[in-house]
């Protein structure tokens, strides 16, 4: 094994070590640091995203992002720019907005401008998007009776209210249920989708590295809360189940992914039934197989 496969294993091994640790909930609190061999560039936003992770879910949360981080630097094709996208767009994922980030974010923004205008910010949110912030065993339950009633996809609205003090204690409240974050059920959705992400831009530079920049991309489409979240979350997985994994794979004979994945992109909708997307894809799956079988008749 040559010297830079081994040690792309060891930051592979090391950054699995403290997934392992964050997933059954290991205390540490050991500060984040910058990963060794940061490009200069990329220092100023790796930096801030381990300043806003350690806040969002603490410095284990953090060390997770910085050897997730670690197993791009150097790596074959990954230059700064490529690098400090990576790191940008990870950031913003790891750090997924919902009901608790929500509070938290009132809380600093008033320790930070005490004369910030006072308000009371109403949100909508679905059942079940409310109850997967619990930890999983508490949620289970909630969502098979919810399913049960017929409740899981009603809307509600809650009240994010700084304007009184017991609309501030309850930001307190929710704000404080981060520490339960971690055993949720979003949080574990979350975790998967981040690893899939970066497992499939892993898979493009080594496959097909004209498309790393854009599988990387594909991270904004999964962003906010509530029908945007799931819209987006939806198309993303529609695009790398419908183009990028078979081509990676060897079932679809697609050289230019990059160009098929911003094709997609364009015809996303935010359409529940993904009617546009889906014609796109299969379209672009029809033009493949077409062109592969004139070839043969050649």
């Amino acid at each position: 094994m040559s010297v830079s496969s081994m040690g792309a294993f060891s930051n592979f091994m090391e950054s699995m070590r403290y997934l392992f640790a964050d997933i059954i909930g290991e205390q540490d609190d050991r500060p984040a640091f910058l990963p060794e061999n940061l490009p200069e560039a990329v220092v100023p936003v790796a930096s801030e995203a381990i300043h806003l992770l350690t806040e969002y879910q603490g410095t284990p949360y953090a060390r997770v992002y910085v050897y997730r981080l670690r197993r791009f630097i150097g790596k074959p094709g990954v230059d700064a720019a490529m690098l400090g996208e990576i790191a940008r767009l990870m950031a913003i994922r790891m750090a997924y907005e919902d009901p608790i980030r929500i509070a938290q974010q009132k809380l600093i923004e008033l320790a930070t401008d005490p004369d910030t205008p006072r308000a009371n910010d109403i949100r909508k949110f679905r059942l079940d998007e409310l109850v997967d912030v619990l930890p999983a065993v508490v949620a289970e339950p909630i969502l098979g009776l919810l399913d049960w009633l017929g409740w899981t996809h009603k809307r509600v609205s809650v009240h994010f209210n700084n304007k009184s003090w017991f609309g501030i204690l309850r930001l307190r409240m929710e704000s404080s249920l981060r520490r339960w974050r971690r055993y949720s059920i979003r949080y574990g959705k979350e975790r998967l989708w981040v690893e899939r992400w970066l497992h499939m831009v892993d898979r493009a530079l080594t496959k097909q590295p004209a498309a790393a920049r854009e599988i990387i991309e594909t991270a904004t489409m999964v962003q906010g809360y509530s029908s945007e979240y799931r819209h987006g979350l939806a198309d993303w997985h529609a695009i790398i189940d419908g183009l990028a994994k078979p081509t990676f794979d060897g079932a679809l004979n697609l050289p230019d992914l990059a160009g098929a994945i911003r094709e997609a992109r364009a015809a996303a909708m935010p359409d529940p039934r993904q009617a546009a997307l889906k014609r796109k894809i299969a379209e672009i799956r029809a033009r493949t197989l077409g062109g592969g079988a004139e070839a043969a008749a050649e």
